[in-house]
Formats: C-alpha cells, structure tokens, sequence
C-alpha cells in the first residue's frame, strides 16, 4: 500500500505592497506638478480677458489724453501687435520675472507686489489664527452638547458667520467697536509712528508684529495688534463657520466608532472623550479644507482691506481696477494664484502626512 505524504503547500511570493515612502513621493511629485498647469491656466485666461476691452494703455488713459498721444504710447508699448505675439512675450516676460511697470503710476510691479503682498499675507494669517481659535473649540463643544440648544445657537452662529458678507461685517464692527465704543482704531496697519518705525528697519519682512518682534519693540508689536484685531475678526468669522461645522460634524461621527464606545463602556466621561480621543480625527478635514479656505480668505481680503483701509494687495487690487490698470491687475492675480496652487500643495502635502489613506 502507497503511503500518501502531505507535501507542503507551494510557496506564493506576496504581492509587492508599496512602501509608504514611495507612495507618498509619488503623491508629493504629482500634486508639485499640478502646480505650473494651474497658475498657467490662470494667467492665460487673465491675460485675454484683460484684452478684452482692448489695450491696457486705452483702457487706462482712454479720454484723458489725446489719440494722437494715445497711440503713441500704445505702439511704444507694442499693444498694437498680434495678440498671440503679445501673449508669448507675457509668458517669456513672466518666466524671467519681469512683470512689467504699472501703467497708473509706474511702479515696477515687482516692487509693488512684494511691498503689499506682505500687508496681505499678515491679514490671513491674522484672520487663520481667529478662524482656528473660535471655530475649533467651538466646534467640538457643539458637539459634546449636541441637540440641546447651546448646540444650535452655535449652528446658527456658524451659518450667520459665513453667510454674511465680509464688508457688512467689518462695517458693523467699525461702526459698534471704533466709532460708537472708540475701542479699536478706525482704520489702517498701525499709527503714524509705528509706520515709521517698521519703514527705517534693516531687511523688514513686511509682516509688521513679526517684525516688532524681530526689533524687540513691544510698544509697536501692541499697536499693530491694536489695528490688526477688528479686520482679522471680520474676515476670520467667515472660515471660523465653515470650521465649527467641520469639527461638529466629523466629531459627533468619530464619537460613534467603536473605540469612542468602548471608552464610554469603560466610564470614560464625555468631555474626555471629545477632547482626548475625538477631536484629532475631526482635524483632519480642517486641513483638507484649508487651502479653499486660504483662497476665500484672499477673496475676502480685497472687501477687507478696502473696508479697514489696509493696504495690502486688495487694496491695491480695487485701486488699480478703478484706474483700469490691467498690468497691476495682471501681477496682481498671478500672485494670488501662485498663493492659492502653493498653499493647496503644502495642505495636500500635511493631509497625506495625517492620514495616509490620501495619499494613495
């Protein structure tokens, strides 16, 4: 009799799992590339709605100079040549930094961009810092009360936050805080002397407290937060909304998982439970969200900065549309959308970091 043996079974090499390394340069690598697409795309749909209305030099000086003049300077500028041609010139001009002068008061753009784009850059930040320090512990407890009416006068708070527009509120609180309470300055970055302090410092960054502090100047560092507090209010309650919804939402989700559970089985009171274990994964669509949230925020700066006279890039932005100055306007947007592709490349960059599930 044949004695049958179990011969063991035939080995199967596993599949090949990617690294966690290599799945996420390949995510860095491609979301670095669709940068140039994006701000490409931007840029040319610009610069031909901007010639729209025909050259920049006509749009701007049509009917306070003389025609004769007019075209002078149109031809000088070579506005009169084929469009296609213009535009490759743009793009060459762009690609070795050279943006051109401002047709209103001519500024290099370049100077003009760096010199307010700091103003601009100092708002968001100032308005991020507001919109994460009232919607996140607003958010989670909305959700520790959740259905009791603490917990819907704060949904009913978020909803006013950004559904009422970043002019009327910034009015409102000029009127309430500066003019009627004289808590809070008017308008502007900082008072007259400060502004003269900031303008005679060595190698400035443009980001006035970052700069006080840099100079160990706590009387102006005080002042600049001073003018700073009621626009970066204005223009932050607008994002805080958006995140006290996200936090409620993803926090009252987590609080049903089955460890959140488990904890609760065990004795483990509510409040620990939303700030230890369930408010970090309701952070993680914060950041998803956040670079939409910066290009609102820029979008929000321009009603900002011309309601609180900050002059930064929406100031100058609305300036420069009223003069009809298409050149400013043109650096101007490309700022912005190199801002917004950058900062949603460093937001998608912190999301696949948290949570590995999105970078694959």
């Amino acid at each position: 009799m044949t004695t049958l043996i179990d011969a063991p079974p035939p080995t199967v090499a596993a599949p090949k799992s990617k690294s966690a390394g290599g799945g996420l340069g390949k995510y860095i690598l491609v979301r670095f590339l669709l940068i140039f697409p994006t701000i490409f795309i931007l840029v040319t749909l610009v610069f031909f709605l901007m010639r729209i209305t025909g050259d920049p030099i006509t749009a701007a000086q049509g009917g306070r100079l003389p025609q004769e003049q007019i075209d002078i300077l149109v031809h000088q500028a070579g506005y009169d040549r084929n469009l296609f041609i213009q535009y490759i010139e743009y793009l060459g001009n762009i690609a070795t930094g050279n943006f051109g002068r401002t047709i209103s008061d001519g500024r290099p753009v370049i100077e003009m961009l760096t010199k307010f784009g700091a103003a601009t850059l100092e708002l968001a930040i100032n308005s991020l810092i507001v919109a994460l320090l009232v919607g996140i512990p607003l958010g989670m407890f909305a959700a520790h009360k959740r259905d009791k009416v603490s917990d819907a006068l704060l949904r009913f708070f978020a909803i006013l936050c950004y559904a009422t527009p970043v002019f009327f509120a910034g009015l409102l609180l000029k009127l309430t805080f500066s003019v009627g309470l004289g808590w809070f300055p008017v308008a502007g970055r900082a008072s007259t002397t400060t502004e003269l302090a900031m303008s005679r410092l060595s190698a400035p960054t443009g980001i006035y407290w970052l700069d006080a502090l840099r100079s160990n100047d706590l009387a102006a560092f005080g002042d600049i937060i001073h003018h700073a507090v009621l626009p970066a209010i204005a223009l932050g309650l607008l994002t805080a909304g958006v995140f006290l919804r996200l936090v409620r939402t993803n926090v009252i989700g987590t609080l049903g998982k089955d460890y959140v559970e488990a904890g609760r089985s065990r004795g483990v009171s509510e409040y620990r439970l939303v700030t230890k274990h369930a408010y970090k994964p309701a952070l993680i669509p914060i950041i998803t969200v956040m670079g939409l949230q910066i290009a609102l925020l820029l979008g929000g700066a321009v009603l900002t900065e011309t309601t609180f006279e900050w002059k930064g890039l929406g100031y100058q932005l609305a300036q420069y549309l009223t003069a009809r100055d298409f050149v400013a306007v043109q650096g101007i947007v490309m700022l912005l959308a190199v801002i917004v592709a950058v900062t949603n490349f460093v937001v998608d960059i912190l999301a696949a970091l948290i949570d590995p599930r999105v970078r694959y």
